[in-house]
């Protein structure tokens, strides 16, 4: 029946679409257009860390009151970086408590006088909660790191005469039973080991807690009737693309909405009008992986203009947004990109890097996406946090795909698995979403990783985020990846894809490499047996040389642009020399660490080949 499915899908997909959760504000990337302006605060900012033994001297004396370097002495900070490894200090690298920012900014005057105008900040990423001030007036807080947040200080900045303001950012990487990763502070009280108060800040997972601010801070404008959300969604019947649109507005009640989709070429494919719709593009080029197609990675570019009426007259606000038309499925034995199998043949990643910590940087980014294509890539998991918005945009621009996770790394303890923590996963999932739904790269979202998923309360717990997630996005799968048993694994009956962790002869059977193919085979079976959805092998592999960040072309064995070897024995090698960097505990903890997709036919469309 040709067409037939696509068809049916044409027609369900925008009820589906329209039956997901409205999620409260939007969280567009700051884009320039001739309607708004963005200032990027990078840079050297002051800064100060607590090292009262309460850490809350600086509430107790109201730093943010007053320009910090007046309350004592400040240090230059890079923003974006995390705070941890750029001075020669052992205490402020192992620091946990609150550490304060602070930055002077020159405003345009046209910002402060015209009052049509909305001054936006936007902090890009701030791990773990942050407390924001300017000119020492609260504005706004967030819990939460990874993902951005933002205040609207129109009032404060337009309220008279104003040359610059002060923004002031207090953050505090303490991780709690409840935040998201969880964690820990012990008190250690044997006074004759451990002097008066002292404490460690404890975590269930194995990678560094840089702690800062980790992307770019910025300030940018908007009219005060604006174009706040853009949802897409997109299908294809036969060879027509379908996207649907949802648009939100700000600030008015009276307006109107035009809508128009360029090719690459600038020219004009479909136009629509109104809040919501569904654009047709015949002979559409479609958003394909790296590899998958010879054109991948097509983007089209949606062209969004308001025209409003507000008091003090007409108003119109401008945004455009690259949208790739691609669909995904999964089928009991399949994951689907525009109706073929797709093999995920990737890498998991870190943003770690050498003095930087999480902090940004361009230079990095680029080099890493040379990386995936130097050693035939497709995907990568975001392990184990949402990574920077700029990652997003080169996956859709590279067509890398991308298995998008949140925060939810070391929920192995019962009081993880609490209300409390329950609530903040399924928030932190609203802001993910928010954040990366119209990207064409990200194919499925993952809720966590290594949860303790055989306790109790898991089953529960992982049903209620997945059916959240779903709720907020019903146009991709959901998954979580485990390392339990297949037979007692409360969570996995919930996703849509299995997604396995496992180190065969590393962490049990040390260096029998011969027993790895047996005991690879026997647990894909038992996990289809048990469950009949795809499988993708999600982390394997053994030690890496700490601090060893080269690529060792004579080492690897791989010429430019050939497969990775996919023998069971051969990946172990592999994983053990491909991964770069980082420490000597799991391979997943350097830059780049190799995973594959098993399925049950063992379907290969989409893996690499030659560049």
């Amino acid at each position: 029946m040709p067409g037939g499915p696509a068809a049916f899908r044409a027609l369900l997909g925008p009820l589906l679409w329209g039956c997901a959760l409205a999620l409260q504000g939007g969280m567009l990337y700051p884009r320039e257009s001739p309607s708004r302006e963005r200032k990027e605060l990078d840079g050297l900012w002051s800064f100060r860390a607590d090292f009262s033994s309460g850490r809350h001297q600086g509430f107790e004396q109201q730093w943010y009151r007053r320009p910090l370097r007046e309350s004592g002495p400040t240090l230059d900070m890079p923003v974006p970086s995390s705070f941890n490894d750029v001075s020669q200090d052992g205490q402020l690298r192992s620091f946990v408590g609150w550490v304060w920012y602070e930055r002077e900014v020159a405003l345009p005057q046209r910002w402060t006088q015209d009052l049509d105008r909305r001054v936006v900040l936007r902090i890009g990423s701030a791990h773990y909660y942050a407390i924001v001030w300017v000119n020492g007036v609260h504005v706004t807080e967030h819990e939460g790191g990874h993902l951005p947040f933002e205040a609207d200080i129109s009032k404060l900045v337009q309220s008279g005469p104003l040359a610059s303001c002060r923004i002031t950012i207090a953050v505090n990487n303490t991780l709690t039973p409840y935040t998201l990763p969880p964690g820990a502070i012990l008190y250690k009280t044997d006074t004759s080991k451990y002097p008066k108060g002292y404490f460690v800040q404890d975590t269930n997972f194995d990678f560094f807690n840089y702690a800062g601010l980790h992307r770019s801070v910025l300030l940018y404008t908007t009219p005060t009737a604006y174009i706040d959300d853009i949802t897409i969604t997109t299908d294809v019947a036969q060879d027509t693309g379908l996207v649907n649109y949802r648009i939100f507005v700000q600030g008015t009640e009276h307006f109107q909405l035009e809508v128009s989709l360029l090719d690459e070429e600038g020219k004009v494919v479909a136009q629509g009008t109104g809040g919501w719709g569904q654009l047709l593009v015949p002979s559409a080029n479609l958003w394909w992986p790296y590899l998958m197609h010879e054109r991948p990675a097509y983007l089209y570019s949606l062209e969004v203009r308001l025209i409003a009426q507000t008091a003090a007259g007409p108003v119109s606000d401008f945004y455009t947004l690259p949208v790739g038309i691609r669909t995904v499925a999964v089928t009991e034995s399949r994951f689907l990109i525009n109706g073929k199998p797709f093999y995920f043949h990737g890498v998991n990643k870190h943003e770690d890097s050498d003095i930087r910590g999480k902090g940004f940087d361009w230079p990095l980014l680029v080099k890493d996406f040379h990386l995936l294509r130097w050693l035939g890539a497709n995907s990568f998991r975001t392990s184990h946090y949402p990574y920077a918005e700029e990652v997003m945009q080169l996956c859709d621009r590279y067509g890398i795909v991308v298995i998008d996770e949140c925060p939810g790394v070391g929920i192995v303890l019962p009081q993880n698995f609490g209300n409390v923590s329950l609530q903040h996963h399924l928030q932190v999932m609203e802001e993910l979403v928010r954040r990366d739904k119209n990207h064409p790269a990200v194919v499925m979202w993952s809720v966590a990783n290594e949860p303790k998923s055989s306790l109790k309360p898991a089953g529960y717990y992982f049903k209620t985020v997945i059916a959240h997630t779903k709720a907020l996005d019903p146009s991709r799968p959901v998954t979580f990846v485990t390392n339990s048993n297949y037979s007692t694994d409360l969570g996995v009956p919930y996703v849509d894809v299995i997604c396995v962790n496992s180190y065969y002869s590393w962490y049990h059977d040390y260096g029998h490499l011969e027993l790895i193919q047996l005991q690879l085979e026997t647990q894909f079976e038992n996990w289809y047996r048990a469950h009949q959805k795809p499988i993708i092998q999600s982390e394997y592999g053994a030690e890496t040389i700490a601090g060893f960040h080269q690529p060792r072309r004579d080492q690897l064995g791989i010429r430019r642009g050939s497969s990775l070897v996919r023998d069971s024995q051969k990946v172990q090698l592999s994983s053990c020399e491909i991964a770069t960097g980082g420490s000597p505990m799991k391979p997943e903890l350097s830059a780049i660490t190799p995973f594959v997709t098993s399925v049950v036919d063992n379907h290969t469309d989409g893996k690499p080949q030659d560049l």
